[in-house]
């Protein structure tokens, strides 16, 4: 026993991992600063994008309380975060190939002959350790993959969350722009009324065409219409939202009501830092690291495996003598086995790993420059519906200017009506372009706190 616990601690001590070790993720150039920044993108400290509760900057409490519905309640992120506790449980069930295995049996046996007197009790019981030794990684870097694809399934739960909340965002924003363009509809209507009632007047009186009443009722009638259509919209979006707080559409009914938009500034995130605030790159960085890991696993199979096994019991005829008598019987051996030929299993195994390893570098690679794109993309639009946003104003404010001289033009009998439902016409237009940009821009910003992460990191702990 005693050279046997020699001969084990030996192995112990002189064990080693075949097989590639992961170092750090694959190198990319990603370039210094973005593309956009170069036009009126301001650099801002990003300590303070480093929150995860990213939709506070929009300062909308009814917002802040859908957020806190969808964290809790959505059935996507139950469903990543059970995938999760899954691989969790992988991880220990890896760990535990590191340990010996403990068993035992029990069993009773009645037996004779044509004699009677030949019948004879049997009673045995049997206790067995085995142990196979990690004599060349194989189950360090099980291990090592499972922790891997746990924070692998760790990042996609944050990822898949942040998705929703950009979603629930988006959606909350069109309703609410949607509630102004009722608004504005509403205004129009009672505007294009009070305009058929004086025509229909003037015409009463002889000094309007009946012309100018059928326009004017065409101008309502066609503004009715748009304002019982959108209604069908802002049911959508509130449908959209109560799916995504897991409830059905029947449940959830927000109050129309006056919305003030902000548009937050938004710092950027370095391209070398956005390595570290993106969870799909660090979930597919992790991919590349299990990948690396299950080569060392198929590697490991080339060599022979070594089990320590120990196994003892005891064997009476009867309970008494069972119960009270010394172990009777023991066996203790190592087993060290190696497949000899397999038909090339094993180099296809390891050449497939390698190739899925390789695999994975690319997706890696590819997921980096899909994030600078986005990076890229997202900062440009917004910078171009910013430059937007003040020419809309200034069209603005021309077209409500033009509609007020013109229906003073009409009353001083200067201009026929025709020419102010034209200018009438062209000034509702550019105030629900105006609406429509704001809903816009509300959505780039939130896409581009997406593309720099939403405020999440890599945690500190995990960091390689």
């Amino acid at each position: 026993m005693r050279k046997l616990s020699v001969i084990i601690l030996s192995v112990m001590l002189t064990a080693c991992a075949v097989g590639p070790d992961y170092k750090e993720a694959p190198a990319i150039e990603v370039g210094e600063k973005y593309k956009a920044s170069t036009q009126d993108w301001v650099q801002m400290s990003e300590e303070s994008l480093e929150k995860e509760d990213w939709w506070l900057r929009f300062k909308d409490d009814t917002l802040n309380r859908l957020m806190q519905e969808l964290n809790q309640s959505n059935f996507q992120i139950a469903e990543a975060l059970a995938t999760y506790e899954a691989a969790m449980a992988s991880v220990r069930s890896s760990r535990a190939g590191l340990f010996p295995s403990l068993g035992t049996s029990a069993d009773y046996t009645r037996s004779g002959g044509d004699n009677q007197s030949g019948i004879s009790n049997t009673y045995k019981a049997t206790g067995s350790l085995s142990w196979e030794v990690d004599l060349w990684g194989k189950v360090r870097r099980q291990l090592e993959a499972s922790k891997n694809a746990a924070q692998a399934s760790e990042a996609d739960v944050a990822n898949i969350r942040l998705s929703l909340q950009a979603q629930l965002a988006k959606a909350y924003f069109s309703l609410r722009m949607t509630d102004e363009q009722i608004a504005l509809l509403n205004r129009i209507v009672a505007s294009y009324e009070k305009a058929v009632q004086v025509n229909q007047n003037r015409y009463d009186q002889g000094v309007a065409a009946r012309a100018d009443v059928v326009s004017a009722m065409a101008q309502l009638e066609n503004a009715r219409a748009q304002a019982i259509n959108i209604q069908s919209t802002r049911q959508q979006y509130e449908s959209t939202i109560a799916v995504l707080l897991g409830k059905a559409p029947s449940q959830v009914t927000i109050p129309q009501e006056a919305f003030v938009m902000t548009i937050p500034s938004i710092p950027t995130v370095l391209p070398a830092s956005l390595l570290w605030h993106r969870a799909d790159i660090y979930s597919a960085e992790r991919a590349v690291a299990k990948a690396n890991e299950e080569i060392g696993i198929a590697k490991a199979v080339w060599f022979p495996s070594l089990n320590l096994g120990v196994s003892g019991g005891l064997s009476q005829n009867t309970l008494a003598n069972w119960l009270s008598a010394p172990l009777n019987f023991w066996s203790l051996g190592p087993a060290l086995a190696l497949t000899i030929f397999d038909g090339g299993a094993r180099s296809a195994a390891v050449a497939s790993s390698t190739a899925q390893y390789q695999g994975k570098v690319a997706a890696y690679r590819q997921t980096v420059l899909n994030a600078l794109k986005e990076v890229e993309d997202n900062m440009t639009l917004l910078n171009t519906l910013n430059r937007q946003h003040s020419v809309q104003q200034r069209a603005l404010a021309a077209a409500r200017e033009s509609l007020k001289i013109t229906r003073n033009q009409y009353q001083a009998g200067l201009v026929n009506y025709l020419s102010v439902t034209q200018v009438e016409n062209t000034a509702y237009n550019t105030e629900i372009s105006a609406l429509q940009l704001m809903n816009q821009r509300l959505n780039a910003a939130v896409d581009l706190i997406m593309a720099f992460g939403g405020g999440w990191q890599v945690p500190t702990a995990q960091i390689r």
